[in-house]
This record gives C-alpha cells, sequence and structure tokens, in this order.
C-alpha cells in the first residue's frame, strides 16, 4: 500500500514537474489528425511543385538513413529541453508549433504535390527497397514548405543556442551535420523540391528572428503580465 502510494505522488509530482509538455502532446495529436485528413484526400494534388533545378539532383538512397533519423532528432531534442530546460523548450515549441500550423493551412488552401520519384520496385538493394517502403507509406502530396527541413533547423537552432549544451561542442557539431544531411535527403530522395526546401528555410530564418532575436515569447508574456497588473490596479480601487 505504501509503495503504491509512493508511486502515485511520484507520478503525479513528475506530471506536475513536466506539464508544459502536455500542450504540445495535444498539438501532436491535432496535427496528425489533420495531416491524415490531407493525406486520406488530396490523392491528386491541384498544384505541381516542379523546378527544373530538381531534374539535376540525383537520387541518392542512402540518404534514406538521416531522412529517417528526423525523428529521434526531433523528438529527443524536445523531449531533452523539456526535461532540463524549460525556456528553450518554450522557444523550440513555439518555433516547430507556428511553422507545422502553417504547414497545414498551405496544405488545405492549396492542395500541392509532386512527380519527382524514380520508378522503384523494391528490389535494387538494400537503400532502395529502404526508400521504396517510404514511398509506399509516404505519398508524394502535401509537401510545401518541407517540414522535414523547417523542424530540423528549428532543432538546430535551439541546440546551438542551447546553454545547457554549451559545454558539449561534439553535440553542436552532430546535431549541424545531421541537420544539413536531413535538408540534402529530401531532395536526393526525390522526396521535396527545391521549391519546398527553399521555402522551408525562408520560414526558419524569419521563425528565428521572431523568436530569438526579436523574443516574442517574452514580449507576449511582458503584455500579459502588464494587462493582468492592470487589471488586478483596477480590482483592488474598484472595491476600494
Amino acid at each position: 500500500m505504501n509503495a503504491l502510494k509512493s508511486f502515485s505522488y511520484k507520478a503525479s509530482d513528475f506530471f506536475h514537474r513536466h506539464k508544459d509538455g502536455i500542450p504540445f502532446l495535444l498539438y501532436v495529436i491535432i496535427y496528425l489528425t489533420w495531416f491524415s485528413v490531407l493525406e486520406n484526400n488530396v490523392i491528386v494534388p491541384k498544384y505541381l511543385i516542379h523546378l527544373e533545378a530538381d531534374d539535376h539532383i540525383p537520387f541518392i538512397p542512402a540518404f534514406i538513413i538521416p531522412y529517417e533519423l528526423w525523428f529521434g532528432y526531433v523528438l529527443g531534442t524536445i523531449l531533452f529541453l523539456l526535461f532540463t530546460a524549460k525556456d528553450e523548450y518554450a522557444r523550440l515549441f513555439y518555433f516547430l508549433t507556428t511553422g507545422m500550423t502553417i504547414f497545414l493551412i498551405i496544405s488545405t488552401l492549396w492542395p500541392n504535390g509532386q512527380n519527382l520519384r524514380p520508378n522503384l520496385i523494391g528490389n535494387e538493394g538494400f537503400f532502395e527497397s529502404w526508400v521504396a517502403h517510404l514511398y509506399r507509406t509516404d505519398t508524394p502530396t502535401n509537401i510545401w514548405p518541407s517540414i522535414h527541413v523547417y523542424n530540423s533547423l528549428g532543432v538546430e537552432f535551439a541546440i546551438a543556442r542551447s546553454e545547457k549544451l554549451r559545454r558539449y561542442r561534439w553535440v553542436k557539431i552532430a546535431s549541424f551535420i545531421l541537420c544539413i544531411s536531413i535538408i540534402l535527403s529530401t531532395m536526393f530522395l526525390k522526396q521535396h523540391s527545391v521549391f519546398d526546401v527553399g521555402t522551408a528555410i525562408i520560414l526558419a530564418v524569419v521563425m528565428y528572428y521572431l523568436i530569438y532575436y526579436m523574443d516574442m515569447i517574452q514580449i507576449v508574456r511582458t503584455y500579459r503580465e502588464k494587462k493582468h497588473a492592470e487589471k488586478e490596479y483596477v480590482r483592488k480601487h474598484w472595491k476600494q
């Protein structure tokens, strides 16, 4: 009985200390639901994205490795900052969710896709088979801007600026290399057009300016605190 009470207390304390992760969890549910609806409804894209530069980029199936590492790269960084640096986590949270929401809105209003993928039957080799499996599970629709690129840059910015990782230079170097590899993989695997990648980079730079340079989060917090103080002042003086 005591062990059960102790576990219950520890679990409650854990969730209380890391309750900042709940909004992100809820957002992931909303994002995946919305994205799933788009994937199931946008079979033939209304807008085809294709630049001449795309035809000069080679297909390199080995880049499936950094492409797939993206999932652990993003999730691992989110969890690390959630448990170790709440302010840094908040900045990454707003960075990622803002870009992902913009992506969903664009995909809803302008159903888009690409026709860059080579014909693969899955028995050309290990990496080719892996890419063929990716093609079967991920349709070539809803690609603009590239969330793989945008989120990778968001994570790289967070790691590069992290005070918690300041002493771990090798982590920052590894993050930079992985980020660049993921960006290249989106084009070498023919998952994205140069246009998707370029616009994702532009969006990431704009968000970096707003969140890290202008510090929009602190501006909003200051505004809310000011409004709260004004309401409290009015409430106290109204009672008098």
